[in-house]
């Protein structure tokens, strides 16, 4: 199965040539050319979602926006309509109150954080599997901590119960040494299958702001066969600021 996690970068038309007018193109050519089973996207606001719905007539698109009123970014998960059946969906707020709409930690930015959980089966073979979306904090480290610790313990909660094939990836805003890594390193069951990659994130090739902060974990009965950047860039525009990772992994 081949899965992607992706932040799209928000489009607010600010980034010149490679402002997303620009960049849809090249998405949609790299995408139809990969044809991953899953994409999860990052920064989806409600415009890019109805242009990634119209465009990608191969996937449904499940997500939330992330304010009290479902609407702004969201996590956006794309499973494939011929290849992947939806069993159950979620989302819920890293927060105190996760059930909440627009909640938030007392230690972070003003933008509420989410995480989609879903529960799929594969159509070939029938095996159900987790996956779990996120991005975390831009500022807040305590914030990034807070959230990692419960996406963790809610999927060990689940895990509990069960007793699925996990896959948790998405923007963290953290690089690996960062002391929220080293915490959820410390406490997690699951693995990073991207640590070979040096970096995600740089900023349209800007290489003073390369950084590693977009992640793929799998739980242990996950094989990560091959993972890889989407590094494609075509006069002087990118895919979108981060790097796209794509991860083929066998049951």
């Amino acid at each position: 199965m081949r899965i992607v996690t992706f932040n799209i970068r928000c489009d607010y038309n600010q980034d010149g040539i490679n402002s997303f007018q620009y960049r849809k193109p090249y998405i949609t050519e790299k995408i139809k050319k990969e044809q991953p089973d899953i994409l999860c996207f990052q920064e989806v606001l409600p415009h890019v979602a109805k242009w990634l719905k119209d465009t990608f007539l191969d996937y449904y698109f499940i997500g939330v926006g992330r304010n009290e009123n479902y609407i702004d970014e969201q996590a956006t998960i794309a499973y494939r309509k011929d290849k992947i059946n939806l069993i159950e969906f979620e989302t819920f707020w890293l927060s105190p109150t996760p059930t909440i709409p627009g909640s938030r930690y007392e230690n972070q930015s003003n933008c509420p954080r989410t995480c989609a959980a879903a529960t799929f089966q594969r159509e070939d073979t029938g095996a159900l599997f987790r996956v779990y979306n996120t991005h975390l904090d831009h500022e807040g480290s305590k914030a990034r901590m807070l959230g990692l610790s419960q996406i963790r313990e809610r999927m060990e909660q689940d895990n509990n119960l069960l007793g699925l094939p996990s896959i948790l990836l998405g923007d963290f805003n953290a690089e690996p040494d960062s002391p929220e890594m080293k915490e959820f390193h410390q406490h997690t069951y699951i693995t990073d299958v991207t640590s070979s990659l040096s970096y995600t994130f740089h900023n349209y090739g800007q290489e003073k702001d390369y950084e590693k902060i977009d992640y793929i974990y799998a739980s242990e009965d996950i094989i990560c066969k091959q993972v890889e950047i989407w590094a494609e860039c075509i006069n002087h525009v990118y895919l979108s600021d981060h790097y796209p990772i794509c991860a083929d992994l066998s049951f």
